[in-house]
């Protein structure tokens, strides 16, 4: 897989940061609904740990957009593309989170009560062995455990979802490895307070986009980024899981939000 993708024509202004760590190609389809507008950069994330990622991503931004950029950052990209504009501000003009996971420790468990609580017993089982898989060094099978991992959560994490293309599947690329290397690194900085630290360093104006029934807390985005970020908007949507891009009753909503951030 080349390092990034490019949709729509110069100048290349905007950039969507996929999920994971290790999920390639999801945000495509975003990239597609923009691009008859916009130019649009689609980095992938190959490194394999946290300081790699960010500079994996920052080369790609220098090299190939137009600076300041839009980083459009999904769940774990909206954590990536935060400590980007953190670290090099000069190159992000503003900062879109949808999906962010939560910025402080004390609402992960509500994540997984909720994601838990909407399985049945035997998903839940396959749940618990596939995560445990993706963080044992041993597994030898860390791709088909996130894939997954990915399947399960999507029962979890989506409202009313419209359903993927027959292309969208294999265009999305599951690195177990990446995963199992750079969670724990992550839930680190989120335990030491360091990654939600980061955000007095961002300059620009900050805007996160979650789903009313994101299992990821919206509290864990709206509180902590309120306190910490001086100019920070926070926009619920109703009807919305994880991915709003692929809910029936949001996606349009979703769109129109996004679109008029972009203007």
């Amino acid at each position: 897989m080349n390092g990034f993708r490019i949709h729509g024509k110069p100048p290349f202004s905007i950039a969507v940061v996929h999920g994971g760590p290790g999920a390639a190609g999801e945000m495509a389809a975003v990239a597609s609904e923009l691009r008859s507008r916009w130019g649009i950069l689609e980095p992938f994330q190959s490194a394999g740990s946290l300081e790699g990622q960010v500079e994996e991503l920052k080369k790609v931004l220098v090299e190939h957009a137009d600076l300041p950029v839009t980083l459009l950052g999904y769940s774990w990209g909206a954590w990536l593309s935060f400590i980007v504009t953190a670290e090099y501000p000069e190159i992000v003009k503003k900062l879109v989170l949808v999906g962010s996971g939560s910025f402080e420790e004390k609402y992960v468990s509500k994540l997984h009560a909720t994601r838990l609580g909407r399985l049945r017993d035997n998903e839940r089982r396959e749940l618990a062995a596939a995560v445990e898989a993706l963080t044992d060094p041993a597994s030898k099978n860390k791709d088909e455990c996130l894939a997954r991992v990915a399947e399960l959560t999507s029962k979890t994490d989506t409202y009313d979802p419209i359903g993927r293309s027959d292309e969208e599947p294999a265009a999305i690329a599951y690195g177990g490895d990446i995963f199992q290397r750079l969670i724990e690194a992550a839930a680190e900085m989120r335990r030491s307070g360091k990654l939600l630290g980061l955000g007095k360093f961002i300059r620009c104006p900050v805007i996160a986009i979650h789903g009313d029934h994101d299992p990821h807390p919206a509290e864990g985005v709206r509180v902590p980024l309120t306190n910490v970020l001086k100019d920070f908007r926070f926009v619920q949507l109703k009807y919305c899981g994880h991915k709003p891009w692929i809910e029936r009753q949001a996606r349009d909503e979703f769109y129109r939000v996004l679109k008029a951030e972009l203007l």
